[in-house]
């Protein structure tokens, strides 16, 4: 019997390229966030930035050859959109006027815990195993340290912390349940036209969110600063165009487990930055959380893994489901 040989492996000068871009980018846009915030309303910010981003994207796939989407597709766009980037990405942007960049980023560290015990409950996933329930474990205790935290001196509303707390957790949830959806039921045809289709779609919930939540009457756009324009137009190229595509190709390339890596390294990434440049402070339970979070996350990540399924002589192999 004849063994087809596997695809070769891309350099690992190559795949360390990519864990890079997103390890430092999407831990930085914390911290771009924070600052276009200081002249952008929250979903005005995350509406125009996916839309910009979506719309060249959307047409650099179509202008190159790629076929039109259909229907169905646009409809689980629409999806998709709403539940990531309308509440996921635009819950986070609205949090950080309330708590700092670096306490955002450890909390959404709760995604992948999010997606372990969802994914079992709606049988996309195996049932979390004894290392994902300890890091399950550890991650509630982790959360519970942040989310009494009390950094006056950087919430930008007083007295608002535990809103924020809850705001950015439950767009987290969301996030999740977005990511799930988007794997039950994928865009067909090319991915990159399918992230584009789903940024236009998030995009435009988001302006319309914005819209109706009045941000309208307090944008100035004549009254933006360089330092503002300077993080959205990162947020746009560097966030939305570089990073995610790294992201897909690395799905696409080395185990899923590896790719994930991003939600563990983000938040420290996002921490330091925020304290380096944003002057955000770091007490010691803000330390403490983090580092439960971080060892939460890295047991669900990879005692998640699966191993592949031994072969047995005289029949062919059978991957095992991950």
């Amino acid at each position: 019997m004849s063994v087809a040989s596997s695809p070769a492996r891309p350099a690992p000068l190559l795949i360390g390229a990519a864990l890079l871009a997103i390890y430092l980018i999407w831990g930085s846009t914390y911290l771009a966030t924070k600052t276009a915030l200081t002249a952008w309303p929250p979903l005005l910010l995350s509406g125009l930035r996916f839309l910009v981003a979506g719309s060249v994207q959307y047409a650099a796939v179509r202008l190159s050859g790629g076929p039109g989407p259909t229907r169905q597709d646009w409809g689980r766009a629409a999806v998709v959109g709403l539940c990531l980037l309308l509440f996921g990405n635009g819950g986070t942007t609205f949090s950080q006027q309330y708590i700092p960049s670096g306490l955002a980023a450890l909390l959404v560290a709760s995604v992948p815990m999010f997606l372990a015990v969802l994914g079992w409950l709606s049988g996309v996933s195996p049932r979390p195993t004894a290392t994902v329930a300890a890091g399950l474990a550890l991650g509630v205790g982790g959360l519970y340290l942040l989310a009494s935290t009390r950094p006056a001196a950087a919430v930008l509303i007083p007295g608002h912390p535990v809103l924020g707390v809850a705001i950015v957790l439950g767009a987290s949830f969301m996030w999740s349940v977005g990511s799930l959806v988007s794997k039950q039921k994928p865009v067909g045809g090319s991915p990159f036209l399918g992230v584009g289709m789903q940024m236009l779609c998030g995009g435009f919930f988001l302006l319309l969110a914005g819209l109706l939540h009045g941000e309208a009457a307090q944008f100035h756009l004549g009254g933006i600063g360089w330092q503002p324009w300077v993080a959205f137009s990162y947020l746009v190229v560097f966030g939305s165009w570089i990073a995610f595509s790294a992201y897909i190709w690395l799905l696409r390339t080395v185990e899923p487990a590896l790719a994930g890596t991003y939600a563990f390294v983000n938040p420290v990434v996002a921490v330091l930055l925020g304290q380096a440049v944003g002057g955000e402070p770091l007490n010691a339970q803000m330390g403490g959380g983090a580092v439960l979070i971080v060892l939460a996350v890295m047991l669900v990540v990879l005692g998640g893994r699966r191993k592949p399924a031994v072969p047995v002589a005289g029949a062919d192999a059978v991957p095992t489901r991950r």
